[in-house]
């Protein structure tokens, strides 16, 4: 499964693990990802959907159709 938000589209970046003695690698930063349960009362349905914190903030202030609307209208999700 990938660690990418459905709702806001972030995902891992790569930057570097910078050691004390400056010595760096190749590391990646992940999303803060929670699973999320939803109710949409335009379906009169529950969703689960893995969101980023971003993401949930988003969705508190848009409300959570309208989140989802938009997402599918930027092709993040394709919403049957």
């Amino acid at each position: 499964m990938a660690r990418i938000c459905e709702i806001t589209g972030k995902q891992a970046i790569v930057g570097n693990k910078v050691s004390h003695s400056n010595h760096k690698t190749k590391r990646k930063f992940y999303p803060n990802l929670q699973l999320k349960k939803f109710y949409v009362p335009e379906e009169d349905a529950w969703i689960t959907l893995k969101v980023s914190a971003a993401g949930l903030r988003t969705i508190h202030k848009k409300g959570i159709y309208a989140a989802l609307k938009d997402a599918s209208r930027k092709g993040i999700i394709v919403v049957e």
